[in-house]
């Protein structure tokens, strides 16, 4: 008892103690990376959250300190710049201090005063390491081994260099045309794959930078470098015809190794003509098909001092890809999760099938044993045949292979006959579950021989869902699974058919990446490459980046409106204006180029409702809509960028294109547009071009449209974007979740219930076509959880969740329901359980963000917050944790 007693009053302490001691700034981050090196931006940004769980806990002020020296950051503060203490509430900070030079290390820290007027006393130094910051800062040269973009074997690249004094700090900067592998004394550097991510290589090129401290010693040091192709040189054929790209050549890099030493002194080592060249053991690598070894070429040792490269050749010195290499700042493709084999079947001693029991985006790795010469086929599939051997049917359909030495999805390895041996690809990525290995000779493999990786680019999670029913979580899961496959530095549709960046998909999975992943610097680097392929006249191209493939089909506002709807959706998320301001003339030029192409305010430009399930919505409806929703979002970036003849302009063409499109599609009597399927009224609800007095009618009409079509789905791509939103927002929730959870066809169960881990491309898991198994483009229901069911939404207002909207809607069919979300402030919490008759609803608002709880009416039942009954209605929440009660 007195243990009991004892343990209640350190509890009771702990509390009060907590509660009395004053906020302080948390991750901190800058570039929304976390303490980087190599940036490029002379005025990078700073942001953070504040650390206070009390009720009420607001930032009042903060200061902001930056220096070269981390010490003299808590003595005398930063003498770089030092903003004093600033009246604000403000957690996203452009720097504004003296000019930042190349190749420097600064320190920063954040201190934040919270609504007592408190000041912080505990706080992270952070810090953040400038790169090359302008192009005449690089000293080295651009070196290949030759110029044959045909020659199949990636080329290895090395140099030994000394070094006499101890030192103090090593930076290697790195940039390729193509991919490529770093690797110091023997031992790759960092554990990045696929490094640099894919631009338009002609007209932007990114570099990497690598802390070498720790890898070079003080003596001889060898540097090596192995150069893949990736999409520069992309010697496999298909409809895209990457193979034509204009930019295409054969391999090369560019490295300066800037070591700093302990007296202070600096020496740069740079690529050049005295490095050496010579073949490696990958005898054929494609970004596209695979990668085929041969473990006979091994040069052991190759990247160390001691090697012997008499009879390697001299480089040959080459022009840079183009004139614009600029850092990469943004988290990195990693293998992110080793996954085990589920089960291994045995054909015969030269045919084994490897389960990894769920789809995703990587490679394998194998280890196994065998004679010299023994070649091994790793053939990777999302399905099988009824005979249980790998099928490749449903993925290799756009392969355009001009013989059979490419062959897809195919990883070829010969083996050196020097006892256990281990492959992984090294400049490739597949989709896939399965694995067939067939050998020359028989080998014996047993499920601890393989192992896949899934690769991705290494995002932050952002969010979490959680529900009484095991279907919805299982949805949720695949969804994510479905975007973490296709995100490598941009947003793709498929990691196995095409890896494009096709706009469609993105513009339709945005929420549901920025709901569930930290996704910003990924999207900034992407909408990059938008402003890299933009036509003068504004056009752009249905995948980005491009080899020049897309501009003539594919695109328009339905797919392309990633220019607009991308920067906004990251505007709502993350409460920053940059990519709107980096995107604005952009935006407006693609605006105009409608404008000037379909005066009538009606466009039939794009694609339409794609791959729907049986009825067809007109394309210049849907895509009319979308040029709405582009109008719209420039007159607001207009208007929030202070442009107001640009706000007052595209407010009036955005009133002309909604009267026109009503004009023509709204029948008012009955308040139906077009024929009245799904996606006919969806898609205007969605996007908000029905007049607000036609709302409640066409919203009903789409209810009643959904249950003739037994509350299954009826749409293609641009409806399934709509179609949850626009029944939960107007009033019907119960019928959004019947749809979201059916579990026969046509439906997302549907396939989870026919064993997917990830989402498809078509709704009949048996389609002849377009029936990638690992799809992102019918992604909206992971964002639609967070909205629809737990109700937590950006406030356009107050963006970046500094005031969080939160309209719950208890559904029917679900007893418990909680979606987490960590925006710029903290963690956003909304979360409710059946409790018998009543609901108990839990709320989570970080500290220096307030809510508007919107409260759903609960049919005879009394409202309570703490305890306390309150009317219902909307209710206005200062941070801190709530608790309502319908009794």
């Amino acid at each position: 008892m007195v243990k009991q007693l004892c343990f209640a009053l350190l509890i009771l302490s702990t509390k009060i103690s907590s509660a009395q001691s004053p906020a302080y700034a948390v991750k901190p981050e800058t570039e929304y990376l976390k303490d980087p090196i190599g940036l490029d931006n002379a005025h990078p940004r700073f942001t953070w959250q504040t650390n206070d769980r009390r009720q009420g806990a607001r930032q009042t002020a903060y200061r902001i300190v930056v220096d070269t020296d981390s010490l003299r950051l808590n003595k005398t503060g930063g003498q770089l710049w030092n903003t004093g203490w600033i009246k604000s509430d403000r957690s996203l900070v452009v720097y504004g201090g003296q000019e930042l030079k190349p190749f420097s290390k600064y320190y920063w820290k954040v201190d934040v005063a919270d609504q007592n007027g408190k000041q912080s006393v505990k706080t992270r130094i952070s810090s953040f390491e400038t790169g090359m910051m302008q192009g005449g800062n690089w000293k080295g040269t651009w070196i290949s081994d030759n110029e044959n973009k045909q020659l199949k074997p990636a080329p290895y690249f090395r140099k030994v260099i000394e070094t006499r004094k101890k030192i103090k700090s090593a930076r290697a900067y790195i940039a390729a045309a193509g991919l490529y592998e770093l690797s110091i004394n023997g031992a790759k550097i960092g554990n990045h794959r696929m490094d640099p991510m894919y631009t338009r290589f002609d007209r932007r090129t990114l570099y990497v930078t690598y802390d070498v401290t720790q890898s070079l010693v003080t003596g001889k040091n060898a540097i090596g470098v192995l150069l893949g192709n990736g999409w520069y040189n992309h010697q496999s054929t298909a409809v895209w015809d990457f193979d034509k790209a204009p930019w295409r050549n054969r391999p090369a890099f560019c490295l300066d190794i800037r070591i700093t030493y302990e007296d202070g002194s600096v020496e740069t080592v740079t690529s050049g003509k005295d490095w050496k060249t010579a073949l490696s053991p990958i005898i054929f690598n494609s970004i596209y098909t695979a990668e085929h070894y041969d473990a006979r070429l091994e040069k052991a040792g190759w990247n160390t001092v001691n090697f012997d490269d008499a009879a390697w050749k001299d480089v040959i010195n080459r022009s840079a890809p183009s004139a614009n290499i600029v850092a990469q700042a943004l988290h990195p493709i990693r293998n992110v999760e080793e996954i085990a084999v589920k089960s291994l079947k045995k054909f015969n001693d030269t045919t084994y099938i490897f389960d990894l029991g769920r789809n995703i985006s990587g490679v394998s790795k194998i280890t196994v044993k065998g004679p010299a010469g023994t070649v091994l086929r790793l053939k990777h599939t999302e399905r099988l045949y009824p005979d249980g051997r790998a099928d490749l049917s449903n993925i290799d359909v756009h392969y355009r292979p001009t013989d059979n030495q490419d062959p897809f999805q195919v990883d070829i390895l010969t083996l050196s006959g020097k006892g256990e041996e281990t492959f992984m690809p090294h400049f490739n990525y597949k989709g896939f579950q399965y694995v067939e290995v067939t050998s020359s000779v028989p080998v014996e493999l047993s499920k601890k021989s393989l192992v896949g990786y899934f690769m991705h680019s290494d995002v932050p999670v952002a969010g979490s869902v959680s529900s009484s029913e095991p279907l919805i979580n299982q949805i949720w899961s695949a969804t994510n699974n479905s975007y973490l496959s296709n995100l490598f530095g941009y947003p793709t549709d498929c990691p196995q058919r095409e890896k494009n960046g096709w706009t469609g998909d993105a513009q339709i999975a945005i929420e549901t990446g920025l709901y569930n992943f930290d996704g910003i610097t990924v999207y900034e680097k992407w909408l990059a490459d938008h402003r890299d392929e933009q036509q003068p006249n504004g056009v752009l191209p249905s995948i980005i980046p491009t080899d020049g493939w897309g501009y003539e089909w594919g695109n328009g506002p339905d797919w392309t409106s990633t220019i607009a709807i991308i920067p906004w959706n990251i505007y709502l998320f993350y409460g920053d204006q940059k990519l709107l301001a980096d995107c604005y003339q952009n935006i407006r030029k693609y605006v105009n180029h409608i404008d000037e192409s379909y005066p009538t305010g009606l466009t039939s430009w794009g694609l339409g409702d794609w791959v729907p399930v049986k009825s067809k919505a007109p394309v210049e409806l849907t895509s009319t809509c979308y040029y709405y929703a582009d109008a719209v979002i420039l007159a607001k970036t207009a208007k929030i960028l202070g442009k107001t003849a640009d706000y007052e302009k595209y407010t009036l063409l955005a009133a002309k294109i909604k009267n026109a499109f009503n004009a023509k599609y709204l029948n008012k009597e009955t308040g139906i547009y077009g024929a009245g399927v799904q996606t006919e009224l969806s898609v205007p609800l969605y996007w908000n071009i029905v007049p607000e007095e036609y709302k409640a009618k066409v919203a009903q009409n789409l209810a009643k449209r959904v249950e003739a079509d037994g509350f299954h789905l009826d749409v293609g791509l641009l409806g399934t974007k709509a179609i949850l939103n626009a029944l939960s927002e107007n009033g019907y929730a119960d019928i959004a979740y019947r749809v979201a959870a059916q579990k026969t066809y046509p439906s997302w169960g549907w396939w989870m219930e026919n064993g997917a881990t990830t989402l498809y491309e078509n709704w009949p898991i048996d389609a002849k076509s377009d029936i990638s198994m690992n799809h992102i483009m019918f992604g909206e229901i992971g964002a639609w959880l967070y909205k629809g069911i737990a109700g937590i939404r950006p406030d356009p207002a107050n963006p970046g969740f500094k005031n969080v909207i939160l309209e719950p809607h208890f559904v029917k069919g679900l007893d418990h329901f909680e979606a987490k979300h960590n925006g710029p402030y903290g963690n956003v919490v909304s979360s409710w359980t059946r409790k018998g008759q009543g609901i108990s609803y839990q709320v989570e608002i970080p500290a220096n963000a307030t809510a508007t709880v919107i409260l759903p009416a609960q049919q005879e039942m009394k409202v309570y917050l703490d305890g306390k009954l309150i009317p219902g209605g909307t209710k206005h929440l200062d941070a801190g944790a709530y608790n309502f009660e319908w009794k």
